[in-house]
């Protein structure tokens, strides 16, 4: 495997030199789209979120910064991911207001119906099972709570389709799909925006009541 195809590949599940470096430029690399996300959230006031798959840091940190009455769990897989994202939210860990956890999405550590709001940031692409995953997210939330997914590729882009040939365990879905996954999983109120000159997609899901 060729060093550039050796750090793509850290977009799974960063480890190592390579991976300090991935996640750095996950931070600055995907910040315009992830803030164009949250632009699409509604005037909602979140007492308690849930960040699944934080990578670096960054957009947990935007979250607690956008909703200051709020308190955050972030949840990575990968132990260089926790440390950075600790690292990159210090002073909201020490106010108690950031909680960062390793595990898995498919077994989410976290106590039924505690989130109002779950975000998911470039990251379902390597969710094992989307319904399966989706169908946790939907447990830790209330009923009428909010899951935000944020995509960079719709699926149907030239270089969404390359890079999900090229990184392994990676599968860049429609939105067709990802909505009918939702659907399937408890989502009843599910709503997908297309950014108006990239191939960004942003899904809103609401948990039936």
């Amino acid at each position: 495997m060729g060093l550039v195809r050796k750090f793509l590949n850290q977009t799974r599940k960063p480890e190592g030199i390579l991976g300090k470096v991935m996640l750095g430029e996950m931070n600055s690399g995907h910040a315009a789209m992830a803030d164009w996300g949250m632009g699409r959230l509604p005037e909602i006031h979140p007492r308690r979120i849930i960040d699944i798959g934080c990578g670096g840091g960054r957009n947990a940190r935007v979250l607690l910064e956008k909703y200051p009455q709020a308190v955050l769990t972030a949840v990575d897989h990968s132990p260089l991911s926790v440390e950075k994202t600790v690292e990159c939210n210090r002073e909201f860990v020490l106010q108690g207001r950031c909680t960062v956890l390793q595990g898995d999405v498919g077994r989410l550590p976290c106590v039924s119906e505690s989130f109002d709001l779950a975000t998911a940031f470039e990251t379902i692409y390597f969710w094992p099972g989307l319904k399966q995953c989706f169908a946790q997210v939907a447990r830790v939330l209330q009923p009428g709570g909010l899951l935000l997914i944020v995509n960079e590729s719709d699926g149907m882009d030239k270089a969404g389709r390359k890079y999900g040939k090229i990184i392994g365990g990676m599968t860049v879905y429609t939105a067709g799909q990802i909505e009918a996954a939702l659907h399937g999983a408890g989502f009843s109120i599910v709503k997908t925006e297309h950014h108006p000159s990239r191939p960004w997609i942003a899904v809103r899901a609401t948990k039936a009541d």
